[in-house]
């Protein structure tokens, strides 16, 4: 790993370090946000595209460190700039910010992070070798694993980054939405689990499900096209 590398990963590594250090997750919390809703919707009046480039920017180094707060800055997405103009600045942040994972994972990390998560990585990467971005819409749009190990186990696979993002962007709006707009309502949630109900969930879970039709396809057309040879005795 030459000197420029290095020093990424360094900053990388402070950054984390600094916001567990300073406790900075406490801002990034249900309560705080209603706390502090009215100082964010009046600094937003007079500073519209400063808030906006702030809170991408946050939105981007949150995803991309694999730091907690991800529900909650979606909430305040839809609190400060409402549900359209929310969904789209949460999304679109998640997404360059899931890329960045995703390149330091492939250019920088790649034995490190085999080392850390290899065996859990291990069914997800081999589905994603095959499957592509078909597979990537399924776990983007049905939450059977962690936003952050989606991103590092696609970096350990040889997934285009044009598929990577494609499948990120456009798997992320239904969940970035729902969240968004329960944030555009903040004042009627007293949980995050008030958003991620089951009912919603189970629609994500359907939605998933017409995104790996053409990989079960795939699959029953391979083995109809390869049958099983006789037994052997």
């Amino acid at each position: 790993m030459n000197l420029k590398k290095l020093l990424l990963v360094a900053a990388a590594l402070l950054a984390v370090v600094l916001f567990f250090y300073l406790d900075l997750g406490r801002f990034l919390t249900l309560s705080s946000l209603k706390a502090n809703r009215q100082w964010l919707l009046d600094y937003y009046a007079s500073h519209a595209v400063v808030t906006a480039a702030a809170f991408t920017a946050i939105y981007i180094l949150q995803t991309a460190l694999s730091l907690p707060g991800a529900a909650v800055l979606s909430l305040a997405a839809g609190a400060i700039f409402g549900s359209l103009v929310g969904t789209l600045c949460a999304v679109l942040a998640a997404t360059i910010g899931a890329t960045l994972a995703f390149l330091v994972t492939r250019y920088l990390l790649r034995d490190l992070v085999a080392a850390r998560f290899g065996a859990r990585l291990e069914g997800l990467n081999r589905e994603l070798e095959t499957r592509g971005v078909n597979y990537l819409l399924f776990l983007r749009l049905v939450p059977l694993f962690p936003f952050f190990l989606i991103n590092l186990a696609a970096g350990l696979t040889r997934l285009p980054l044009r598929s990577f993002v494609l499948g990120t962007f456009v798997g992320i709006i239904p969940g970035g939405f729902v969240f968004v707009n329960a944030g555009a309502s903040l004042a009627g949630i007293s949980s995050l689990r008030d958003v991620a109900s089951p009912r919603v969930i189970g629609s994500f879970a359907l939605l998933g499900l017409f995104a790996l039709i053409p990989v079960l396809y795939g699959k029953l057309k391979n083995r109809r096209g390869n049958p099983p040879g006789p037994l052997s005795h």
